[in-house]
């Protein structure tokens, strides 16, 4: 079978060779062919050699997505199987105790625009790319074949998608089901609505990412005066004696909480008391019904509020936390908007920073690809310098290891997570 070709031009930048997925529009010299939407192409250099094929898109600033490299693998739905198989299989191999997570991880997983994340026995997936949509029904028969779920509903209702040419889509894929799943993570039970959660319901890419919480949620009970007498009664800074078995853990402040999740291993570590915050009233409710499946509702509260405005009310109320989590969904959404993204997460980080107690810890990430990791580091020590704290890295973090970063490609490695402890100056 003769394919179409993509003649790259002689003088352009060495990405495919680097690795990175996708091909512009002005790489290309010449076409040989003609391919329509979604068809396969070759993507071969100036002078004909072979790198790889792709799926075509005329209509998109990605014009080819990689698919494969090999030129002998013939694209049909029995390599989509192989393909969301061994995605499959490599989650298994590095997070055998996840029964719920991201099993295909588009292009770094060499399925060009296709998430496919689990949650338990429910198949949520998301299609951003013209090549899987035209394709979309090999994807529903191999995940019914590989997990026989007891459904599946699709989540493509991301404006990504006009990018491409495409509506956008939601709904069951074959017949309806209850789309709120309670999934297991860490040892925790969470509830999560698939249908009306953000993204597909839930952030997995923050799994490991929340369990190195647990060393910080403990040790804080002799900073606030606490002392342990000889008998091995507990005594407070006014000498009156302690029964709360969690006298020890953190206080702890939980910004942009969608349904809880750092709430709930904050808690299960030992937080003595979590403040739950964000914006959403859905969300706030989700949290208070996933504290309570948990045994936790008597150690949390829940606030509906604009994060930002909630952060300036409590630096003017002088209130202070042991730990403050900020973990906002993505500020950037592309290049244009990443100096007005910079200037909200300075804010909210120097409000959050102001917050903490000297010696404190702050717990910040941003999920904005666009956003390097050097630039949210940089912006982090200046805001640092205008809250007047100092602060100590403890961990930096990426995405969980069900969400693999190809080296060539930055926009696989999206998610910055650090870990600091924030000293007055």
């Amino acid at each position: 079978m003769t394919f179409p070709k993509a003649f790259l031009k002689k003088n352009r930048k060495k990405r495919l060779e680097q690795g990175h997925p996708w091909v512009f529009p002005g790489e290309i010299e010449t076409i040989e062919g003609d391919p329509q939407g979604g068809d396969v192409i070759h993507i071969v250099n100036h002078v004909g050699h072979f790198l790889a094929q792709g799926f075509y898109n005329s209509q998109s600033q990605l014009i080819i997505r990689v698919v494969t490299y090999s030129e002998q693998d013939e694209i049909n739905e029995n390599l989509f199987l192989k393909k969301i198989e061994q995605a499959w299989n490599r989650r298994k191999w590095l997070v055998p105790e996840a029964t719920s997570c991201r099993v295909v991880h588009g292009e770094a997983d060499f399925l060009p625009g296709l998430i496919i994340d689990k949650y338990e026995d429910v198949l949520v997936v998301q299609i951003l790319s013209l090549g899987i949509e035209v394709r979309r029904q090999w994807v529903y028969n191999a995940i019914i074949q590989i997990f026989n779920p007891r459904g599946i509903y699709e989540r493509s209702d991301v404006p990504v998608r006009r990018l491409e040419g495409l509506q956008e889509r939601e709904g069951f894929v074959d017949k309806p089901f209850d789309t709120k799943v309670t999934v297991l993570e860490n040892g925790l039970k969470i509830l999560v609505d698939v249908a009306e959660g953000q993204k597909t319901g839930y952030f997995f890419d923050q799994r490991e990412n929340r369990a190195a919480l647990k060393p910080m949620m403990t040790g804080w009970g002799t900073g606030r005066g606490v002392k342990v007498e000889e008998n091995g009664l507990l005594i407070d800074a006014k000498g009156k004696a302690i029964k709360n078995p969690f006298w020890d853990g953190a206080e702890v402040l939980d910004c942009f909480s969608h349904t809880g999740s750092f709430m709930l291993h904050a808690c299960l570590y030992g937080a003595k008391k979590v403040t739950c915050v964000d914006i959403s009233e859905k969300a706030i409710e989700m949290a208070r019904g996933n504290a309570l499946l948990n045994g936790f509702l008597h150690r949390t509260e829940f606030i509906a509020a604009n994060a930002f405005d909630y952060l300036r009310e409590q630096v003017k109320n002088d209130k202070t936390w042991d730990v403050v989590i900020l973990d906002p969904p993505a500020f950037a959404k592309n290049r244009q908007a990443i100096e007005g993204a910079l200037r909200g997460y300075k804010e909210i980080n120097l409000q959050g920073m102001k917050l903490v107690r000297n010696s404190g810890i702050l717990v910040t990430a941003s999920c904005s690809y666009h956003l390097s990791a050097p630039r949210f580091l940089n912006m982090l020590q200046e805001a640092a310098a205008d809250a007047h704290k100092v602060l100590r890295l403890i961990e930096f973090r990426r995405a969980g290891i069900d969400h693999p970063v190809l080296l060539g490609s930055e926009e696989t490695d999206y998610l910055k997570f650090a870990i600091f402890e924030v000293f007055n100056r």
